[in-house]
């Protein structure tokens, strides 16, 4: 396998983290006041599960700029 090839293959994979996470903390802050009432935790539980929604989010903003800058320091 060439260089090219394994950097590519990283680069996807990436990607698919970051999909995976903004995926993951969507549903996390869609359904965070359904896990609360389902398993009976305080609604503070609540601010932290959106808590958590909101860090995964802004990492997946800074890795995917990161990507981006990467990506495009290439091509020129």
């Amino acid at each position: 396998m060439t260089r090219d090839s394994d950097f590519d293959r990283a680069f996807a994979r990436r990607g698919r983290v970051v999909a995976v996470v903004i995926a993951a903390a969507g549903l996390l802050a869609i359904f965070a006041p359904v896990l609360v009432q389902v398993t009976g935790l305080p609604a503070r539980y609540e601010m932290l599960f959106y808590f958590a929604s909101l860090a995964a989010f802004v990492w997946a903003l800074v890795v995917a700029l990161r990507m981006w800058r990467s990506r495009s320091g290439d091509q020129g």
